[in-house]
């Protein structure tokens, strides 16, 4: 089940490709299953485009192997085992991750924490046998999470969780970085227009071939009340769009039962999912990495503080949606999104 919410949850692409033939470039895709989730590759290029995506695809696998919490060898499965025992020696690209995601715990004030790995445990909700916890195990294991228990040794590479038990988690940022390293390959490849979709963050190079924005439609998280499957378009060039939302993952029958909403995206302060407010958010940025962290930031935080959070990154924008169909942007949005749903309001 929780794959096939992976394939195309949350954005859609629209591709044109017009004259490409003159200019001598062909379309080609690669299509892999890493990262918990159905890939896509897209590059228009040569005959030596398919090698360049092999290459791309390879990079991807090999940063699941380091970064995933599934695979009993990689360096966040090891950090996690020796949690309050020893450090661990790791990959410099595994490093880079952590360190970069630590960056956003800082200044989130812990809205994002990659020590939610026990809190995650104890739902399941991504897993086999998702379950609503006593209070009582949430408080217990919450006492867990803390980013400020991390210790990093630069100098060594090392990375040791200082308190037994506790364990880190980078499905929040990890597929950030695999998009960023594809697009490095592309581009050093000699690749000029792409797109790439590794579960929901798409990445774009360059413009279409036919030298006109791409268009990224953002999924309507209300699609099964509104009947609309997108509620928006973004134009966008050169840049990353993320988004993360409540109806992505969440206990099935728990809401066909209730109504209730017990969603993948946890608030790391109180154990439960977060309940800010948002049923939705997206941001886009320059690079992956920033707009995978910076999704999840502004759903724990919420449209008002998220939004003024998001003034703290570079280079960065970013769309909340909430619970009563309003949607709220930030600076640099307003020649980027069409709205396209009536369902759907701007705030100004």
């Amino acid at each position: 089940m929780r794959i096939k919410k992976c394939i195309l949850m949350f954005l859609v692409v629209s591709i044109t490709l017009i004259g490409c033939t003159q200019i001598g470039m062909k379309e080609y895709t690669k299509n892999i299953f890493a990262l918990d989730t159905y890939i896509t590759l897209t590059a228009y290029g040569r005959r030596n485009t398919p090698k360049i995506l092999e290459k791309a695809a390879q990079r991807i696998e090999e940063i699941e192997n380091r970064m995933s919490t599934e695979i009993d060898t990689s360096d966040v499965a090891l950090i996690n085992k020796n949690a309050g025992i020893s450090p661990v020696e790791i990959h410099d690209d595994t490093f880079y991750v952590i360190e970069r995601a630590l960056w956003y715990c800082n200044m989130s004030d812990g809205a994002f924490d990659i020590t939610i790995y026990p809190i995650v445990k104890l739902w399941d909700i991504n897993g086999d046998n998702p379950r609503v916890p006593e209070k009582e195990e949430i408080q217990e294991v919450l006492a867990l999470v803390d980013y400020t228990k991390v210790i990093l040794d630069r100098e060594k590479k090392t990375v040791f969780l200082s308190a037994p038990n506790m364990g880190i988690d980078l499905g929040a940022i990890a597929k950030g970085y695999a998009a960023d390293e594809v697009v490095r390959i592309l581009e050093e490849g000699g690749i000029e227009h792409g797109i790439l979709n590794l579960g929901g963050n798409i990445s774009v190079i360059g413009n279409k071939p036919d030298g006109t924005l791409w268009n990224i439609g953002i999924r309507d998280p209300r699609e099964e009340e509104t009947g609309s499957q997108y509620l928006a378009i973004a134009k966008i060039s050169d840049c990353s769009i993320v988004s993360s939302g409540d109806y992505e993952r969440y206990i099935k029958d728990i809401y066909e039962k209730t109504g209730i909403r017990y969603h993948h995206i946890f608030d790391p302060k109180t154990g439960y999912p977060a309940d800010s407010g948002l049923i939705g958010t997206s941001v886009i940025s320059k690079r992956s990495i920033d707009a995978d962290a910076l999704s999840t930031c502004l759903f724990v935080m919420g449209q008002e503080r998220g939004l003024d959070f998001l003034k703290n990154v570079e280079g960065s924008s970013g769309i909340c949606i909430d619970s009563a169909k309003k949607i709220y942007i930030s600076s640099g949005m307003d020649d980027v999104l069409e709205i396209t749903s009536e369902e759907y309001r701007l705030e100004k």
